[in-house]
């Protein structure tokens, strides 16, 4: 009987990266090594830095010896589905954030800029008028 294995998207494979909840991806297997982390001969900061990510250049590039893959296979919970899109995709609203006060006031500035024109105009005029009569 073929053993079934578990998909796992790249999104839900990269929300496992705390010490409490540690997941790897290495070669597109998804191993939880959350009880292995005091037990990793290379301190458990290695395998929490590739917490949550593919980890396969890192695994391979240790040298792993053939009783470390094995041991390996007991973690395996499942594997990577790979049609999952490793970017999540993106949300679209179509909600309009609400405006703040300053935007509020920036488009009124904007769209009645003839007004603050016309006072400063007025008052430059109103200057110079006084000023000659002296």
């Amino acid at each position: 009987m073929p053993t079934l294995t578990k998909l796992f998207t790249w999104q839900e494979a990269s929300e496992h990266k705390t010490r409490d909840d540690c997941w790897v991806i290495v070669d597109g297997k998804v191993y939880d090594v959350t009880d292995y982390l005091d037990e990793h001969p290379g301190g458990d900061d290695v395998l929490l830095k590739a917490a949550g990510r593919d980890a396969t250049d890192e695994f391979e590039d240790a040298g792993h010896s053939k009783s470390a893959i094995e041991l390996m296979k007991s973690y395996c919970i499942g594997e990577v589905d790979p049609t999952s899109p490793l970017i999540p995709e993106l949300k679209i609203s179509t909600e309009k954030p609400k405006p703040s006060f300053t935007n509020k006031l920036k488009d009124i500035t904007s769209q009645y800029w003839a007004i603050p024109v016309a006072i400063v105009g007025i008052a430059v005029v109103a200057g110079m008028l006084y000023s000659r009569k002296k």
